[in-house]
């Protein structure tokens, strides 16, 4: 992949990343120190540092962030075992891409948050719920994602496959999936971001638990400060699961690294 101007080592690129951070920190102190913007509108970081750490002794803090990865681990879960196949199925044959790629493409234009009140409606306002919110605004995203990762395996490698006597089943298991994977691995890992986004709307409404209901109890009672804080809390799973996800694919497709 072109680099404009050379690449840096690790060290320098977190030491960058670490400076933008830690300069929108200042900032932040800056403008809340010298009270130039309402502490009801936007509190410090020490009062939110310290909102956190009173949710995190009385175990609040956990228990959403516990129930919220739980939503997701399952939603999304459910959402990548079908994505998968059916995006694979449709990037390698016109038939399946006849079939199922302008449906797909049809539904991923409707807005998530105008099926939260279906969705209580088809499955009430439990668990149930919540994972059918996360998996509505995942997977649609996941199966074109999918099908253009496998649209861009050659055709010249997949034509030695036919050259080689090996059945569609076999070209697809050893040649198309396995040369698509790390574009596959990719996808998945943005469409968790995604997934975050939609936990945290399937929480604020009908719902006893989670990030999502903590920000709304929160925004009753302008609590400020809980807000804020499970923003960044929110923020931090969210770079977490990411960096996570690119570690753990630079380690499964080391062949795909060494051509960037």
């Amino acid at each position: 992949m072109l680099r404009i101007g050379g690449g840096i080592r690790t060290f320098h690129f977190v030491g960058i990343a670490a400076f933008v951070f830690v300069l929108i920190f200042g900032l932040w102190l800056v403008v809340t120190a010298n009270e130039w913007v309402k502490p009801i509108f936007l509190p410090g970081p020490i009062d939110v540092w310290n909102r956190l750490s009173e949710l995190a002794a009385s175990g609040d803090l956990a228990k959403d962030i516990l129930i919220s990865c739980y939503r997701i681990a399952i939603g999304f879960s459910l959402a990548t075992l079908l994505a998968v196949p059916i995006g694979v199925m449709i990037g390698a044959y016109r038939a399946w891409e006849a079939a199922v790629e302008p449906l797909t493409d049809f539904v991923r234009y409707m807005p998530v948050v105008a099926f939260v009140p279906l969705t209580i409606l088809w499955a009430g306002t439990d668990d149930i719920q919540k994972f059918l919110i996360i998996w509505i605004g995942t997977f649609f995203q996941q199966v074109l994602l999918v099908m253009d990762n496998t649209k861009r395996v050659p055709l010249d490698v997949v034509d030695i496959g036919r050259t080689l006597g090996m059945k569609d089943r076999s070209i697809l298991a050893r040649i198309i999936f396995p040369a698509a994977a790390p574009g596959i691995w990719d996808s998945m890992r943005i469409s968790l971001g995604w997934a975050w986004t939609w936990v945290v709307l399937a929480e604020l409404v009908a719902a006893t638990s989670g990030l999502g209901y903590r920000i709304t109890t929160a925004q009753r009672f302008f609590q400020t400060d809980t807000i804020i804080g499970y923003i960044l809390v929110l923020g931090t799973l969210g770079l977490i699961t990411d960096q996570v996800m690119k570690f753990l694919g630079r380690r499964m497709f080391r062949y795909a690294e060494s051509r960037r």
